[in-house]
């Protein structure tokens, strides 16, 4: 993933630093919003990356195994984000190529529609690339859903635009000019292949540095995926950290099969194949939320909210703030942990929720005589929750 930022990061850097040609033409002034918008996502892709990687180290220094896959599944919407995120900067880049070639080797071309097609274009993957730098697992399961219909779009616009050039600079007399320019295109893009060479049904599949191809598995005549990729999404799966509609969505992506990606479409046989026949492979189907297992309860803050200042001075704070750590649950579960539906009264029964875990951690700081550490904070909060029968599934919660 941090591979294929940088990648991406540095062509748009490259796009940026070259000079304008002979008619004055280049990536920059009235088209600069077009580079700035990818400067602004790759911001928070770092971000996103970062976030993870802070869960995972987390997750690697809990006693609690329980509690070390809770921190995982954290980082699985930050993973996904960033997938999908860096996806579709890898086809924005696509797309600023072909601009790009077509400002240098088109002079009949117009600059007016070829800055209305990027703005189309652009209009499109904004609403996905906003609800996957929320970070909010929702949103991103929302928008991971959508985005086989959305690489769909994008590749029917992208060879619109491309067939559009080729007619152009032909009926210009610029044949030699054209296969120049469009060769350009398929060498210097993360494309890698000769777009007009595709038979009008096989859409072009944009982003393709993100496939993987030594060892892969075949679907149809494609090689979509490695082994070792499906491997890590076997064990990501029956982990909980990555959802079973990413993996659908990725494979139906990789596989140039976003022209006729529907609501439910099973994964192609041959990468099914290669996954195994455990149950939670036979469920890989791209669903909604109600699919995908996810949940309406309400949200309770394992790590109590009023404490909060008590949590941050010993480590909760950022990536690791206490409203990171809250599950979703039965109303009538939730308000048997509180002690009943009024919370006032249930403050009084020293089994609530809120009054039994921090008395357990005052009594453990009172008897070594020295404040907890992070970690050893989650262990005890994970040793309680078994006894309070408390998934530990995290789902950020309201904060302040």
């Amino acid at each position: 993933m941090t591979g294929s930022l940088r990648g991406v990061e540095a062509a748009f850097t490259q796009l940026a630093a070259r000079p304008p040609d002979l008619w004055g033409f280049s990536l920059t002034g009235v088209f600069t919003r077009y580079l700035d918008q990818g400067s602004k996502q790759v911001t928070w892709l770092h971000g996103a990356l970062g976030s993870a990687t802070v869960l995972t180290e987390a997750a690697s220094e809990v006693g609690d195994t329980d509690m070390e896959l809770g921190l995982l599944r954290m980082a699985g919407p930050r993973l996904q984000a960033a997938q999908f995120g860096t996806l579709l900067l890898a086809t924005w880049v696509d797309f600023l190529h072909l601009a790009d070639a077509i400002l240098r080797n088109c002079p009949m071309c117009s600059v007016e529609k070829l800055f209305t097609d990027l703005h189309r274009v652009q209009g499109l993957m904004e609403p996905t690339l906003t609800d996957l730098a929320s970070l909010d697992p929702e949103r991103v399961e929302a928008a991971t859903l959508a985005m086989p219909e959305l690489m769909g779009k994008l590749t029917r616009e992208f060879d619109a635009l491309h067939r559009e050039t080729r007619s152009t600079m032909k009926l210009g007399g610029q044949i030699i000019a054209a296969t120049q320019a469009l060769e350009m295109v398929a060498m210097i893009s993360t494309l890698k292949m000769s777009l007009p060479r595709l038979p009008p049904s096989g859409p072009a599949a944009l982003g393709v540095g993100l496939v993987m191809s030594s060892g892969g598995v075949m679907v149809g005549s494609r090689l979509v995926v490695s082994a070792e990729w499906v491997e890590m999404m076997r064990r990501l799966v029956q982990a909980g950290v990555i959802s079973v509609p990413a993996v659908g969505a990725a494979v139906l992506i990789h596989g140039g099969q976003v022209m006729m990606a529907q609501a439910h479409q099973d994964l192609p046989e041959g990468v099914r194949e290669a996954l195994g026949d455990g149950p939670e492979v036979r469920g890989m189907q791209v669903t909604g939320r109600a699919g995908a297992g996810m949940s309406d309860g309400p949200k309770h803050h394992v790590l109590p909210k009023e404490h909060r200042e008590w949590f941050e001075r010993r480590g909760f704070k950022g990536d690791m703030d206490i409203d990171q750590f809250c599950v979703r649950l039965e109303q009538a579960h939730h308000e048997a942990i509180h002690g009943g539906g009024d919370w006032r009264l249930g403050r009084t029964w020293p089994g609530e929720w809120n009054r039994m875990i921090m008395g357990e951690l005052r009594r453990v700081e009172g008897r070594i005589g020295r404040v907890l550490t992070r970690n050893e904070v989650l262990d005890i909060v994970a040793a309680r929750m078994k006894v309070y029968e408390i998934p530990v599934m995290f789902t950020k919660g309201s904060s302040r």
